[in-house]
């Protein structure tokens, strides 16, 4: 399984799904809630970017899930490994940490780390809502995110 808040897809997520699919029969793509975030997209809003971007893949689910651990959601639909991704030194401790306590929960579900290519590496959505205002952001902000993203971005951000 592969989790975030997606808050928005981002092309960086589209190459985790991407690797996902090749690397597992099947991947779930799960938005966790997490009720102490305030989120720019509604978990709805979320869900169909998710599923209009993703529509090409056959071997993947689409859920969310929240109150839970990540690692008790993998647990509940019986996932074996847990996809994460690493863009820097900050991203690796953060991810050594959780992996760790993941393991001491269920040390039957494998974290899977992967490390998004050069030209993605620094993509992130707090970048790209950060990109958002300023005149011309659409340009700037066109290459990082999925068509179907960028057009609710651009129906929210006039």
């Amino acid at each position: 399984m592969y989790a975030g808040s997606f808050d928005p897809l981002t092309v960086g997520h589209l190459w985790m799904i991407e690797q996902g699919v090749t690397l597992f029969d099947h991947l779930t793509v799960a938005i966790g809630i997490n009720s102490d975030k305030r989120y720019s997209f509604s978990l709805e809003e979320r869900l169909a970017m998710l599923r209009e971007s993703l529509a090409k893949y056959r071997r993947l689910t689409i859920a969310s899930f929240s109150s839970t651990y990540l690692i008790h959601y993998a647990q509940q639909i019986r996932a074996t490994h847990i996809l994460r991704g690493i863009r820097s030194m900050n991203d690796y401790d953060y991810e050594r940490a959780m992996r760790h306590v993941n393991s001491d929960l269920n040390p039957a579900i494998a974290t899977v780390f992967l490390m998004p290519p050069r030209s993605i590496a620094e993509v992130s959505s707090s970048m790209v809502k950060g990109l958002i205002g300023p005149k011309g952001w659409q340009k700037v902000v066109r290459p990082y995110v999925p068509e179907a993203v960028y057009r609710r971005l651009v129906k929210t951000h006039p």
